[in-house]
């Protein structure tokens, strides 16, 4: 991995390091789940039936075209000339990550502020909605998209679906486990109860230990993305930018002012001020290596129809059109 000048290289290999034991231990664990259900439910060969369905699973999920996941958020290519910086920006990271091929550059007409990456390494694609190009500067949408490509390049869309695939047979195995323990009973036979207890709790584990796999991707794709841009400080802006827009958004939901506490078990990313402050750790000096394009970095008006409140045609007094 190519490091920036002003990442401290020993911050880099401590948090590279301590991510990867978390993933090994997360992966590992969700694994010993589905062959613990298995066993419980049928046996020995249970195992054998949850290894054959996780294979077919990751097969499958190896298989699918980054075109179909696109497809559901209606996103679009976004063309050279529409967007030349980000395009410049993104070959740049590619080239700096090592990636075979460079990802696709797509549009999604929302509002919302996300971006999103699919695929894999020689076929990916790297989304961004209207709401993110316009609120983002060009410095914060690298950290953004360098994050992407880290994602990308560590084959975490491949390690996640996989964790999905192994839960996924847990919650199978489990709930014919429990259709199964009726039957037990009626025939007088006993039912371990260490073992109903893990047919009960199983997919809660399960869910609870993909969530957590999920923040420790999260925070290594942090960590690689601010070493491929050599700019920690533009990804952590830019997840300033987005927290506030998140708590804007769930005061709108609830009384003003006032935030909904998310536990942190059942995040799918780590807080934001964690990540900030990861980031914040990996700083050397204050010199940037990324060398940003000028010019704007959005593609033009936006493709969103306007949203306007209902008017009132004052002649009929109160119908509205």
């Amino acid at each position: 991995m190519t490091t920036a000048t002003n990442i401290d290289p020993r911050a880099l290999r401590s948090h590279d390091f301590r991510n990867f034991v978390h993933t090994v231990l997360l992966v590992g664990g969700t694994a010993f789940l589905a062959g613990a259900i298995a066993f419980v439910t049928f046996g020995y060969g249970g195992i054998v039936y949850a290894v054959v369905f996780s294979a077919a699973g990751i097969f499958m999920l190896g298989r699918a075209s980054p075109k179909m996941v696109l497809s559901l958020y209606k996103a679009r290519p976004l063309a050279q000339h529409e967007v030349p910086e980000l395009h410049a920006v993104l070959e740049q990271l590619s080239a700096n990550a090592g990636l075979p091929a460079v990802p696709k550059l797509h549009y999604v007409p929302s509002k919302m502020m996300n971006a999103f990456a699919v695929g894999s390494k020689t076929d990916s694609a790297v989304a961004v909605t209207d709401g993110l190009l316009r609120a983002m500067t060009l410095r914060q949408l690298s950290g953004i998209i360098a994050h992407e490509v880290a994602h990308i390049r560590s084959g975490d869309l491949r390690v996640m679906g996989m964790a999905d695939v192994l839960n996924r047979v847990t919650g199978f195995m489990s709930t014919l486990g429990l259709i199964g323990v009726p039957v037990m009973f009626g025939t007088g036979l006993d039912f371990p109860v260490l073992g109903l207890l893990l047919l009960i709790f199983a997919p809660t584990i399960g869910g609870l230990l993909q969530l957590a796999l999920s923040r420790a991707r999260e925070y290594d794709a942090d960590l690689d993305g601010a070493a491929l841009t050599g700019d920690p400080e533009g990804l952590a802006s830019a997840l300033s930018v987005l927290e506030r827009q998140r708590g804007a958004v769930l005061e709108g939901l609830v009384l003003p002012g006032a935030r909904v506490p998310e536990p942190s078990l059942l995040r799918t990313h780590p807080r934001t001020e964690n990540r900030i402050a990861r980031l914040m750790s990996l700083r050397r000096d204050g010199s940037r290596t990324l060398e940003l394009p000028q010019g704007r970095a959005v593609p033009g008006p936006s493709i969103i129809p306007v949203v306007r409140p209902p008017r009132i045609h004052w002649s009929k007094m109160g119908i509205w059109y």
